[in-house]
């Protein structure tokens, strides 16, 4: 699996992994630090593959706010949750900022990620669609 920053013309295959609007997508990586683990294209140096023919397994987006690096989508595989969730832990770790994300309590496989990851329940999130989320943090500790 490689991870690598998005570009506009994944937009449709993030759509199409989080079941949303490719315009929303699009916004997505315009507006935030957005990464995507695809398949590992291999090493061969005579093949030039587009992002665009690259399998997307999953991607995470997120910003900084308020000194807080919040996750603000991520969707995918469960091995590409995992991976991902690398991404703004290891940039809040250098900022030395906690990180946030939201879990929609109907999606049990990102909430385990997210707990397996270090996040603690730190409480009740806003709903998000008419659906309920919780909101977890992790703190690296010292």
């Amino acid at each position: 699996m490689e991870v690598r920053d998005a570009v506009d013309s994944d937009a449709e295959a993030l759509a199409a992994v989080a079941n949303a609007p490719s315009r929303a997508m699009r916004r997505l990586i315009r507006d935030r630090t957005v990464r995507v683990a695809t398949e590992d294209a291999g090493s061969d140096p005579n093949v030039d593959a587009p992002a665009a023919v690259e399998p997307i397994l999953g991607f995470v987006g997120f910003d900084v706010q308020e000194g807080v690096v919040h996750v603000t989508r991520l969707d995918g595989t469960e091995a590409a949750v995992r991976r991902l969730l690398e991404e703004p832990l290891r940039f809040a770790s250098v900022e030395g900022l906690p990180v946030e994300v939201l879990v929609v309590e109907s999606e049990p496989a990102l909430r385990d990620a997210v707990t397996n990851a270090g996040f603690e329940q730190v409480g009740d999130g806003p709903r998000f669609d008419g659906y309920p989320t919780a909101r977890y943090r992790y703190t690296e500790t010292a």
